[in-house]
């Protein structure tokens, strides 16, 4: 790695922005290729710049610290700088490289820059694996789709599909493409509100319209909008205990 840190500040105030950069400038082994003001250019310029460090606010708008790295899969070089301390326990949890309270000091900052310089050298595999599951059942999904970046709200989904090494999201008549296992997509999902019919296919309960016999031994899931969706026998036995 090279002994430069390419570093990117993410905060929608200005001040903040404004005093990360001027504590940085003790710091002549740190480049700021840039910086960003709410959630979804962070995640453009996180994809874009692809730093080695991320100064990211938690609170921001259009999607938070954790919705931004969601979307961009980012898991290493993050330094939390936020007014909000009920995420340091999920953070620190998370192994986040540190998680700066505002308002902070210059030597609270370097002590978090020492802690970078020393785990960003050594590359550890558990690094700052922040995207991980948490207990907490998302109310959106960040949906990275062909350079744009999507804000799905859960309740608006009708169904999802595997395709290969994606899942491809049904919603209002639209669908994106989400690189994720269906396996692994299942888990952020709240299992009161959607149930896995087939090994392919998940749907939100609220979005069924019925179930028909499809054939002698086979049923389908009629959705609300129009689509039928074949069910497996363990789907079948799954969504029958849930109606």
């Amino acid at each position: 790695m090279s002994t430069t840190l390419r570093a990117l500040i993410i905060d929608d105030e200005e001040l903040a922005r404004r005093l990360s950069k001027e504590y940085l400038r003790a710091h002549t082994d740190i480049e700021i290729v840039g910086e960003c003001e709410n959630g979804l250019e962070a995640v453009d310029a996180i994809t874009a710049l692809q730093p080695d460090l991320i100064f990211l606010d938690m609170q921001m708008p259009k999607l938070n610290g954790f919705e931004v790295l969601e979307a961009t899969g980012r898991r290493d070089g993050v330094i939390f700088t936020t007014a909000y301390d009920q995420y340091a326990l999920k953070a620190f949890d998370q192994h986040a490289i540190d998680y700066l309270l505002k308002p902070y000091s210059q030597q609270r900052f370097d002590e978090a820059l020492s802690k970078a310089r020393k785990l960003l050298g050594q590359n550890p595999p558990e690094v700052a694996n922040l995207v991980a599951q948490t207990n907490a059942m998302p109310e959106r999904l960040i949906v990275r789709d062909r350079g744009q970046t999507h804000v799905v709200p859960v309740a608006q989904i009708d169904y999802i599909e595997a395709q290969d090494d994606y899942v491809q999201i049904h919603f209002n008549g639209k669908s994106l493409l989400k690189t994720q296992s269906l396996t692994d997509l299942e888990k952020q999902l709240d299992p009161a509100l959607f149930v896995r019919i087939h090994r392919s296919t998940i749907i939100r309960l609220q979005a069924l319209k019925c179930l028909e016999r499809a054939s002698k031994d086979s049923y389908q899931a009629v959705m609300l909008n129009g689509v039928n969706l074949p069910i497996s026998r363990s789907g079948y036995d799954r969504i029958k205990g849930m109606l």
